[in-house]
């Protein structure tokens, strides 16, 4: 188990590094605050979702994630609107021009992952996808991890 905590540290430590945020928005030629486009990607991903659902899910105080996701109405990147499970809250969903730039952030993202593993064999690939799967599906499923 300590080599397997070690591992998930280490993975954490490279994803939150702010170079490789820099480099990721570079490579997708997009010109957007770093700290907004984690936001930008879980909306396109699990949207529509409320602010304090996708401030848990990134562990920032809910009016800090407000403000930011205010900051990606005003870029035409999302827009809110009421929920339709519950009308007082209000929740945000990708516009067009959101979907363009996690669009091309996925492209620079596959372009970092095809060199990060251009050793590995489709085997030794695939199985990873696999069990990272397995171990996602499974520490979501745990007690008080949002769905």
């Amino acid at each position: 188990m300590p080599e397997l905590h070690r591992s998930l540290l280490d993975l954490v430590s490279v994803m939150n590094r702010p170079e490789r945020d820099v480099e990721l928005l570079e490579m997708a030629g997009l010109a957007l605050e770093r700290a907004l486009f984690p936001l930008l990607v879980l909306i396109e991903r699990l949207g529509p979702i409320g602010v304090v659902d996708l401030a848990g899910r990134v562990g920032r105080d809910y009016t800090t994630v407000s403000r930011q996701v205010a900051r990606l109405e005003e870029l035409g990147l999302v827009s809110r609107r009421a929920s339709a499970a519950d009308r007082r809250m209000r929740e945000a969903v990708i516009t067009p021009s959101g979907k363009k730039a996690t669009d091309a952030l996925d492209a620079a993202r596959e372009r970092m992952a095809l060199s990060l593993f251009k050793e590995w064999s489709q085997h030794d690939f695939d199985e990873l996808v696999r069990l990272m799967r397995k171990l996602a599906d499974a520490m979501t499923a745990m007690p008080g991890t949002p769905d």
